[in-house]
């Protein structure tokens, strides 16, 4: 039986409801973001190998850093004792196979990415070393304070020779910059622990840090001759103390010329005095040590001399096999420096009364030894 005309059925009251919400109903919006990346299977090592005489082991990557560290097991499990990165400066100079010319927000979102990489790779007790020039040493520190890392020294390392030029003042330096996830230290394994500064807490669960294998000469000892060096109670030996924050002298000087340390295909290398201070103050044997940024392979040389499992990725392949042959050979200075004065005056004379004093300190030392 049809229906009067200007009546509708219930099953189209219904039809037309849901046309009617559909209607009336906000857009759906499609979804444009990309998808998750999949996480990376581990990448593949270039090399590998253990040390001889201190068993530890070595790998080399290459390669991009950004893409390769996150397929590293240490780095993805926050396994990394300690990091030195030596980035491209981007001052347009002739790597092997690297852009040095980016443009500035360019380069910056690479040094974000990589310096985000490196903080999610080391311990809680890990600490990060960062050697920039003036260019970029302000971004990178507000970088690593707003990823609530803590500052411990914003070192220097000065050279001479530094190019000439006659606009303004010639570059004489680069920044050591030291953080760590931890504000304070913990004691060292062996050696002396030192007493503090007042300032500064010691205890377990703090920053890897050994002073004792890096202690130089003090000036009061090696110029001087004040006998308050001998009897002095910051628990450091008589005499010593841990170097300042500048960082020069003999063997510090820029890699050239006919320098025994010198490899060829890099004008830019560091000292091997430099990362043998850094590596040993900032870990211990059988600790995990990474370059994200091989180069020449100085990070490399000392710390797997020195007992460190190591980690490095480098762009080139080229770079990465001299560094790989360097690191094989070892180092050429390791241990110069050790108990050695930086001071940079000449050792004042010794009177006879000064001299005696001085034995009456060191005897006294040794009677409560």
């Amino acid at each position: 039986m049809s229906q009067p005309s200007g009546t509708r059925s219930s099953s189209a009251l219904r039809e037309g409801a849901a046309i009617e919400a559909k209607l009336s109903a906000p857009p759906v919006r499609k979804n444009t973001a990309k998808p998750r990346p999949q996480p990376a299977t581990d990448a593949k090592a270039f090399d590998q190998w253990t040390h001889a005489k201190t068993g530890a082991e070595a790998r080399v990557y290459v390669g991009d850093c950004r893409e390769i560290l996150p397929t590293i097991p240490e780095v993805k499990n926050a396994q990394v004792d300690l990091v030195f990165a030596d980035p491209p400066f981007n001052w347009n100079r002739a790597y092997d196979k690297w852009d040095d010319a980016l443009p500035q927000r360019e380069y910056l979102e690479f040094t974000y990415t990589w310096l985000d990489l490196c903080i999610g790779a080391i311990k809680p007790t890990g600490s990060m070393w960062v050697n920039i020039p003036d260019d970029w040493a302000a971004e990178i520190v507000v970088h690593l304070k707003q990823r609530k890392l803590h500052m411990v020294n914003w070192c220097v390392w000065h050279y001479r020779f530094g190019q000439n030029c006659t606009e303004r003042f010639i570059n004489s330096k680069v920044h050591a910059l030291y953080f760590a996830k931890q504000g304070f230290a913990a004691p060292p394994r062996e050696g002396p622990a030192g007493r503090g500064s007042g300032r500064s807490v010691t205890g377990a669960g703090g920053r890897t840090w050994n002073p004792g294998p890096i202690l130089e000469m003090s000036d009061r000892a090696s110029i001087y001759n004040d006998p308050r060096t001998y009897s002095k109670n910051d628990g450091m030996p008589a005499g010593m103390r841990v170097p300042m924050d500048v960082w020069y002298g003999q063997y510090w000087g820029r890699i050239q010329g006919n320098n025994k340390e010198r490899r060829v295909g890099h004008d830019n290398q560091l000292p091997e005095v430099y990362l043998e201070r850094v590596v040993r103050a900032c870990s211990n044997p059988g600790d995990m040590v990474m370059d994200p940024f091989l180069g020449s392979g100085t990070t490399g040389v000392i710390a797997h001399a020195l007992g460190r499992n190591f980690i490095g990725t480098e762009f080139s392949k080229e770079n990465a096999k001299r560094a790989i042959e360097r690191m094989k050979s070892g180092p050429i200075r390791l241990g110069a420096l050790d108990g050695q004065s930086s001071a940079i005056f000449e050792k004042r004379t010794l009177g006879e009364k000064k001299r005696k004093k001085i034995e009456k300190v060191k005897a006294g030392e040794a009677g409560h030894g």
